[in-house]
């Protein structure tokens, strides 16, 4: 080490220039680093979703459920099976353990299913296996609501808001909850189809046959060839009555003979209402890996151009927008960072009682910090929570190395009387050693942290890389940078005679240093009530921590919003469910504080298709605003 400081000591340029390409990597890197709320966890997790129409869960579960549950158990690496059959819909979940490649997996599942294919019924639709996205869920949430019936909306919402939206990079699915989708519907009479004795499935094939457009062939004419198809699908609902079901005795029975058809909706199997009034919502989700802010700004975007083509009397509101709790946390973080910083460096400033002092130290903070950015971005992070606070962290902890470096060369010129360039290669070549132990103590705390094998190794992997990798750096800076400056800042600082008391251990200082030094003398003196004293703290911890409540997260986040949940039992209707979301809204508007309650109940809810949850997403005023906390504003409900 001593060596080392000494090279930088006399070579300024090549330890400014050192210095300066770690800042200029991470600056660039910065600006490269996409923002999120948390990192991006990938669970090991494989879904598998058949459908049945018309099956019970019964059936279900006997024919397809089992089935594929046995097919997908071989498979190595499965920490746990669980499966849901619900009427008509079979899905089939496979947790992995933690480590695995959810790609591979995703394959031994399909090559699994499609290997059975042949022994599940010939109605069901083709299973879809899935990854599970741990950041699948919404990131924006659009209610489009106005003066319209809920078909016009939801053409709208289909077929000019979310095809506009799908076209902003980074999104990778739309869903459209509440609308009503325009379908023909033909509807039988029973009488008439028993009085011709015609079965169902007869009506139906012919539907099937005759409403369908397909290929008629290539026609070659000379040097020209064309493809022929076969115009044959019925866009016009008058249509279908002249359609011919059956011919008997030359005579065509039609289907206006045995029922009409509808310009109609589809069967309605989700509902929407923003404030009591129907709206039809499009949620929202980024594709796998890609930035929550940058897709939201991109998506915000489509929605400034789209809301001109959108009638007068149609509204689109914003009602969830997870950027913005995004930007405020970061906000906040960036607050306590600059704060931190500056009150490291007043700090500094008061005890060694010397400006060049704080200035050396706190050129260390900037370097370490904006060095780690050229990190994150080879490795793939993100501005988060969690990245950010490790930088808040290191803030005190990438300063220590500096000022123990910059403090024994403060010393070395103010107590011996050297001068600032003897001072800057004694004193870093005497501490080097301590200074890179500590270092290398802090990384063998935090690196170990981003390897747990536990979904809090995932969470925190990021965390304990970049605070690893900070202090590293703060490392690097108090060899290179911090004996530079002192050699040519310092030279002012030492005493006039080698025996003059240091100017920085008077003033208030001086009753801190008597007051450490008694203490330290009388524990040396009295060794054993220190140790006794030492293992009770230590022994205290025991109980104290099981006094210490627990949880994943912070759970007293106050983000002037919460959902509800409300579950009912199997084979409750929608009109049913509807009744239930009615009285929830009635409720949720009636207390104060409330601003926007937005309603939903369907099929996109649940992954096995029920209708037996209803959801609310409520926004609250501002905790600026209220009187009430949230907590006991929940308390309330």
């Amino acid at each position: 080490m001593y060596k080392f400081a000494e090279t930088c000591v006399r070579l300024p340029v090549f330890a400014t220039m050192m210095i300066l390409a770690l800042l200029v990597a991470g600056a660039a890197a910065y600006f490269q680093l996409g923002v999120d709320r948390f990192p991006d966890m990938e669970m090991p997790r494989v879904v598998v979703s058949t459908d049945l129409p018309g099956a019970s869960a019964v059936e279900v579960e006997t024919q397809i459920t089992e089935r594929i549950e046995e097919a997908v158990n071989t498979i190595g690496g499965i920490d746990e099976l669980t499966s849901i059959s619900a009427p008509g819909r079979s899905v089939v979940r496979v947790n992995l353990n933690l480590g695995e490649n959810i790609d591979v997996a995703a394959q031994d599942v399909r090559d699994r299913v499609a290997a059975i294919i042949g022994d599940l019924p010939r109605e069901i639709d083709p299973p879809i296996v899935s990854k599970v996205d741990s950041q699948d869920s919404p990131i924006l949430e659009i209610a489009i609501y106005g003066d319209r019936s809920m078909r016009e909306l939801t053409e709208l919402a289909d077929r000019t808001v979310k095809r506009r939206i799908e076209r902003a990079a980074g999104v990778g699915e739309v869903r459209v909850v509440g609308g009503l989708e325009r379908a023909i519907n033909l509807w039988i009479d029973p009488g008439r189809l028993a009085a011709y004795n015609l079965p169902i499935a007869t009506v139906r094939d012919a539907v099937l046959a005759q409403n369908v457009d397909i290929p008629g062939g290539h026609v070659t004419a000379g040097q020209r060839e064309q493809t022929l198809r076969t115009m044959g699908r019925l866009l016009d609902p008058r249509l279908f009555d002249d359609l011919v079901v059956e011919t008997r005795n030359g005579v065509p029975i039609r289907l206006s003979d045995i029922g009409r058809a509808e310009d109609g909706t589809k069967e309605q199997r989700s509902i929407a209402r923003l404030n009591g009034e129907p709206a039809v919502t499009l949620e929202v989700l980024r594709q796998t890996g890609e930035n929550t802010v940058a897709v939201i700004e991109a998506v915000k975007a489509e929605l400034d151009i789209v809301a001109d083509q959108l009638p007068g009397d149609v509204r689109m509101e914003i009602v969830r927008d997870q950027s913005l709790y995004i930007h405020a946390a970061l906000r906040e973080i960036n607050m306590h960072l600059v704060a931190g910083s500056i009150l490291a460096c007043l700090v500094i400033l008061l005890f060694m009682r010397s400006w060049r002092s704080m200035v050396i130290a706190g050129v260390a903070i900037p370097v370490s910090l904006i060095s780690v950015f050229a990190m994150m971005w080879v490795m793939g992070f993100t501005l988060n929570s969690v990245t950010m606070l490790a930088l808040v962290l290191m803030v005190g902890v990438v300063i220590d190395n500096a000022l123990v470096v910059l403090e024994n060369i403060f010393r070395f010129v103010e107590e011996k009387g050297m001068t600032a360039f003897e001072a800057a290669r004694e004193a870093t070549g005497e501490i080097g050693g301590a200074v890179t132990a500590t270092t290398l103590c802090l990384v063998a705390i935090f690196v170990p942290v981003s390897f747990m094998s536990s979904v809090s190794g995932l969470f925190l992997f990021q965390f304990g890389l970049t605070a690893a990798v900070a202090v590293l750096v703060s490392l690097v800076v108090s060899f290179v940078l911090t004996p530079m400056m002192s050699a040519r800042m310092l030279r002012g600082e030492q005493a006039k005679a080698s025996n003059e008391k240091a100017a920085s251990r008077g003033g208030f200082y001086a009753p801190i240093d008597r007051g450490y030094t008694a203490a330290l003398n009388w524990a040396v003196h009295h060794r054993l009530p220190v140790v006794i004293l030492a293992l009770a703290v230590m022994a205290s911890a025991v109980p104290i921590y099981g006094w210490v409540q627990q949880e994943w997260t912070p759970g007293e986040l106050d983000e002037s919003e919460f959902e509800l949940v409300v579950r009912t039992p199997e084979g409750v209707s929608i009109e049913a469910m509807d009744q239930v979301m009615a009285t929830m809204e009635r409720e949720l508007m009636a207390i104060d504080g409330v601003k926007t309650v937005l309603a939903s109940v369907g099929s996109h809810l649940s992954s096995s298709g029920s209708l037996n949850q209803t959801r609310a997403f409520v926004r609250i005023a501002d905790h600026r605003e209220r009187r009430l906390s949230l907590t006991r504003f929940l308390g309330s409900l």
